[in-house]
C-alpha cells in the first residue's frame, strides 16, 4: 500500500494488529484485579475493534489503503464461516425446546424489521437519510449492521461486499454497531444477574435449562480433546478447501447471472461475493451432518474464531473514531433499531413465559454472534456457554440470508 501513514507495509500492519489482539486476549483472561475490573465494564470485543481504529484515526495505518481487509474478507472469512457452521447441531438446538428457538428467531425478526422501522421513523426527523442510492447511502450502510446483528462480523463483511457499501458510511456504521451492541450486551449481563427474580415474576419454567446444563457438561467431558497436528491440518484443509471450491464456483456463477439474467443484480445474484458466502454457508451446513463435524471436538471453532478476530481487527482499521460526534443521527437510528429488537423479544418472552436465559442468549446470539453470546450464556452458568455458541452459529447460518432480506426492505423504505 502507498500512503502518507506512518506504517505503509501491510506485513508490519498485520504484525501490529496481531500484537493488539494478543494483548487484548492476554489481559482479558488475567487474574490481576485491575484487568478484571477493567473488562467488567469494557468488553474485549469492543477493544478488538476500537484499538485498531485508533491506528487509523491517528494516521499510524491508512485502513482504506491497506489490503489487509480484502485478504481477510476473501480468504479468512469464508474459511471461518465453514468452520463455525460445521459445528451446528440442529438436533441439539431443537432439543432446547421450541421456546429457545422461538426466542432466537424472534430476535432475528426484530433485526430484520427493526432496521426499516428505524430508518422510517428517524427519516421523519432528518429526511436526508432517505432518497440517496449511491455507495454511501444510509440504507446500504444499515445492511452491514443487519449482517452484524443477525450473524456477526463475517456476515457484516458479506453485506459490505454484496450491497457495495461505501467506505465512509461503513466506518460510521461499524462505530454505531460496536457502541449500540455493547450497550445492549451490558443491559443483558445486568439482567442475567437478576435472572432468578425475573423468572419467578414471569412464572417461567426453567427445568429444561437444568437438564440442558447436565447434557452439555456430559458432552464436553466425553468429546473434547487436545488437538493433534493431524486435527489442526484437517481443520485447515476443510476451511481453505471449501473456500477454494467456493471461489471457483463463484467465479463462474456471478458472471453467468450477469451475462444471462442481468435483472438478478437487484437480488445480488451477479455478485461473486454473494455466491462465495452462500456456497460456504450451504457446504458448511451440509458437512454438519457428516463425520467431519467431529473436528469441532478438536477446536475447529477456536481456529475459526482466531480468523474472525483478525477480520474484526481489519474492519476496525476502517473506523474513524472522530466521526462519532459528526453523526449523532446515525446513533439515533441504531438505538431505535435496538429498541424495536429488544421490545419485540421482551413482548414474546412474556407471552410464551420463556426463561430470561432464552431471551438473553437468543438476543445476543443475533446481535453479538459467537464472540459474545457465550459470554452472556456463561453469565447464567458456565456450562451453558456452548449453548450461546450453538445459537450464534445458527445465526451465522441465517445471517447472510436474513440480512440480505433486511437490505431489500431497507431499499424499499429508502426509495
Amino acid at each position: 500500500m502507498t500512503t502518507s501513514a506512518m506504517v505503509s507495509n501491510d506485513a508490519t500492519a498485520l504484525g501490529l494488529l496481531a500484537v493488539i489482539l494478543g494483548f487484548v486476549f492476554y489481559t482479558s483472561s488475567s487474574p490481576h484485579p485491575f484487568w478484571q475490573k477493567f473488562y467488567k465494564y469494557i468488553p474485549a470485543l469492543l477493544l478488538c475493534y476500537f484499538l485498531p481504529s485508533l491506528l487509523n484515526t491517528f494516521g499510524v495505518i491508512d485502513g482504506h489503503a491497506s489490503q489487509l481487509y480484502f485478504v481477510a474478507s476473501r480468504y479468512l472469512l469464508p474459511a471461518c464461516l465453514v468452520l463455525l457452521i460445521l459445528s451446528v447441531d440442529l438436533k441439539a438446538i431443537l432439543g432446547l425446546g421450541p421456546k429457545a428457538v422461538i426466542m432466537f428467531l424472534t430476535g432475528t425478526l426484530g433485526i430484520v424489521i427493526g432496521g426499516p422501522i428505524a430508518l422510517l421513523l428517524v427519516s421523519m426527523i432528518d429526511p436526508s437519510l432517505v432518497g440517496n442510492n449511491g455507495p454511501d447511502a444510509v440504507w446500504r450502510g444499515m445492511t452491514t449492521l443487519a449482517g452484524s446483528w443477525i450473524g456477526g462480523g463475517a456476515n457484516q463483511a458479506a453485506m459490505k461486499e454484496i450491497y457495495e457499501v461505501g467506505g465512509e458510511i461503513f466506518s460510521v456504521m461499524v462505530t454505531v454497531d460496536v457502541i449500540v451492541a455493547n450497550i445492549w450486551m451490558a443491559v443483558l449481563l445486568f439482567m442475567a444477574s437478576k435472572a432468578k427474580e425475573i423468572d419467578a415474576k414471569t412464572g417461567a419454567d426453567t427445568s429444561a435449562i437444568e437438564s440442558l446444563k447436565q447434557k452439555v457438561e456430559k458432552y464436553h467431558a466425553e468429546n473434547s480433546r487436545i488437538p493433534s497436528l493431524r486435527d489442526i491440518m484437517m481443520i485447515v484443509a476443510v476451511g481453505f478447501g471449501v473456500t477454494g471450491f467456493a471461489h471457483f464456483a463463484a467465479d463462474f456463477l456471478g458472471p453467468f447471472f450477469e451475462a444471462n439474467y442481468p435483472w438478478t443484480e437487484d437480488y445480488s445474484l451477479t455478485s461473486k461475493f454473494f455466491w462465495l458466502v452462500v456456497i460456504v454457508t450451504t457446504v458448511g451446513l451440509g458437512l454438519s451432518f457428516s463425520p467431519i463435524r467431529h473436528l469441532e471436538a478438536a477446536g475447529a471453532s477456536k481456529i475459526a474464531s482466531a480468523f474472525l478476530y483478525i477480520l474484526v481487527a481489519t474492519i476496525g482499521l476502517h473506523m474513524d473514531v472522530s466521526k462519532i460526534m459528526d453523526t449523532p443521527i446515525y446513533f439515533l437510528v441504531g438505538i431505535v433499531w435496538m429498541i424495536v429488537h429488544a421490545g419485540l423479544m421482551l413482548f414474546v418472552a412474556k407471552l410464551i413465559k420463556a426463561p430470561l436465559f432464552y431471551m438473553a442468549v437468543g438476543s445476543q446470539a443475533n446481535v453479538g454472534g459467537a464472540a459474545s453470546a457465550p459470554v452472556v450464556a456463561a453469565a447464567f452458568h458456565p456450562a451453558l456457554a456452548p449453548v450461546g455458541v450453538l445459537l450464534a452459529v445458527f445465526g451465522y447460518a441465517l445471517g447472510t440470508y436474513m440480512a440480505w432480506l433486511c437490505g431489500q426492505l431497507l431499499q424499499v423504505v429508502a426509495g
